[in-house]
């Protein structure tokens, strides 16, 4: 299996609904994203995903997340947008975007809302 991947970020706010602290009132991180693809095989020229095209679908993904409040989004309407559903979300929403390639898969993402704190989902 080959596992691909690439980082990126993007920056937002929101805040934890019933959160007791400081975390629900309206805050803001520089969000940190890895997201990582497998494939069981390569494609004719050797490559399981050309990173370009990992490289739109994530920033179609961030570009619908970025420098907004997370809260006011029809995704987070019934949950919260912590850095675990940030994570499922963005797992499923590029997911999506890989629907044309065949053979590969999003095989996990990873959202840091600090240096040193973050989450990986997978399924």
């Amino acid at each position: 299996m080959y596992l691909v991947f690439v980082k990126t970020h993007f920056s937002s706010a929101h805040f934890l609904r019933n959160y007791p602290g400081n975390c629900e009132h309206l805050h803001g991180h520089n969000w940190d994203v890895e997201v990582t693809v497998s494939a069981t095989k390569l494609n004719n020229i050797d490559v399981a995903i050309d990173f370009r095209d990992l490289k739109r679908i994530v920033k179609e993904v961030m570009d619908r997340l970025d420098h907004k409040n997370l809260n006011d989004l029809p995704e987070f309407a019934a949950v919260n947008p912590s850095s675990e559903r940030l994570a499922e979300y963005i797992y499923k929403a590029v997911g999506k975007g890989l629907q044309p390639f065949q053979d590969v898969r999003v095989h996990s993402v990873k959202v840091c809302e600090t240096p040193s704190a973050g989450v990986v989902y997978s399924e």
